[in-house]
């Protein structure tokens, strides 16, 4: 998981949130409290076109209460789908940017505006039409974590998502270096160029060591963070190849075999062990939760039907009718790669996936479950007896057993 899973905590914690809200106070519909409850109980109903009319109604009744913006860019965000270039979700985008700014205005150091703020411009650099633009949001993204840092110190998934960004800036270089050598993916290093191998330490060497520490910070926080260790993993792998000797190479390799296998051994025991955490400060317990339910049906507003509804990966996967199991690529097998590639996928009205964005995975795996994954097929999903367009999470294994 990614720092786009850290958006799903945080559309977890504003769903937990709405819920908290809703049960506290009762719809009052001429006031702004009463807008903005009617807001949660559209939001709770999948009902995000309705829920922005009623948090705008909150809005222009108390344009300085911080909290009624929050929960409208909130909506705006849950409705954005990374990489799909249509006016109407970038307009998303950039309505849910001009709420958090708003909210900021109005309270600066609000940490829930200031992670939306970072996961929405993560978010937008993954469906950035060009590696320019990429790399310019990830920039942005990262300021915004570093600003997060400063007012929530012990953010683990700050520290991870900085990185995330690191690695994601250094391996697409590091990939043209090996292709322009002739190198293939499981050929071992280091780059038998010197000049290439200086060129590369010297654009690239501190944000590497950036990297690695801002993911040992967020491993201090959490020693059981096994995105955080996977990541670890992949930039001491990636950064091998840029080291002066053979040994130095496996001394790299070496470590980067050991989070691997940390990472995977983790994971195994968090499979085993279900961990409850007692009702207590809510983004903690927001960041714990699971996938949130499917949405029920709609109690209030029943002439609007939303267009796009979000659905937790599990439950989704009730509904896949065929599902195309990747080939396992050759190189990654003589590599001993093996692991999870996650994405977010947009599935449209007929069930069929319009668009995806990946989320994470080792770069050996990732073409061979794109091919599989656009190849999946969804009953459709009805609501108000009318097809939606779902965004969820998909997970594609790969085992060398397979």
């Amino acid at each position: 998981m990614g720092p786009e899973g850290e958006s799903m905590r945080l559309l977890i914690m504003i769903s937990l949130l709405f819920g908290t809200v809703f049960a506290q106070q009762e719809p009052a519909p001429n006031d702004a409290r009463g807008w903005m409850n009617a807001g949660v109980q559209a939001y709770r109903g999948a009902q995000y076109q309705q829920a922005v009319q009623d948090f705008q109604k909150a809005v222009d009744l108390d344009p300085n209460n911080a909290e009624y913006r929050l929960y409208l860019g909130s909506t705006y965000m849950t409705q954005y789908v990374p990489g799909s270039e249509s006016p109407e979700n970038l307009a998303f985008a950039d309505k849910a940017t001009s709420e958090f700014a708003r909210v900021l205005e109005i309270d600066p150091n609000n940490k829930t505006a200031i992670a939306s703020m970072a996961s929405l411009l993560y978010q937008e650099a993954q469906g950035a039409p060009n590696p320019e633009q990429k790399s310019q949001k990830l920039d942005q993204a990262r300021e915004w974590y570093q600003k997060l840092i400063a007012v929530d110190p012990q953010n683990k998934e700050a520290y991870y998502s900085l990185g995330v960004i690191d690695w994601l800036k250094f391996y697409p270089r590091l990939m043209t270096e090996r292709t322009r050598l002739g190198m293939w993916p499981e050929t071992p290093g280091p780059l038998p160029d010197a000049m290439a191998r200086q060129d590369l330490k010297t654009q690239y060497g501190a944000m590497i060591d950036d990297g690695l520490a801002n993911l040992q910070k967020a491993l201090d926080i959490d020693p059981q963070y096994d995105d955080a260790m996977a990541y670890m993993n992949l930039l001491i792998r990636e950064r091998a190849d840029v080291r002066d000797t053979a040994d130095d190479y496996k001394q790299d390799v070496a470590a980067a075999n050991a989070w691997a296998r940390k990472a995977l051994e983790t994971r195994r025991m968090k499979a085993q062990t279900t961990t409850v955490r007692p009702l207590g400060d809510l983004q903690a317990n927001a960041q714990a939760a699971p996938p949130p339910p499917p949405p029920p049906p709609p109690s209030q507003h029943p002439g609007v039907t939303p267009q796009r509804i979000r659905v937790s990966g599990k439950t989704e996967a009730a509904n896949l009718i065929r599902r195309v199991e990747p080939d396992y690529p050759p190189l990654a097998k003589q590599a001993r790669v093996q692991g999870t590639v996650r994405f977010t996928v947009l599935i449209a009205k007929d069930g069929t996936i319009e668009n995806m964005q990946l989320v994470s995975g080792h770069p050996l795996l990732v073409a061979a479950a794109q091919d599989a994954v656009r190849q999946w097929v969804y009953k459709p999903t009805l609501l108000n007896g009318q097809p939606v367009e779902v965004v969820t999470f998909v997970e594609v294994n790969f085992t060398l057993s397979q």
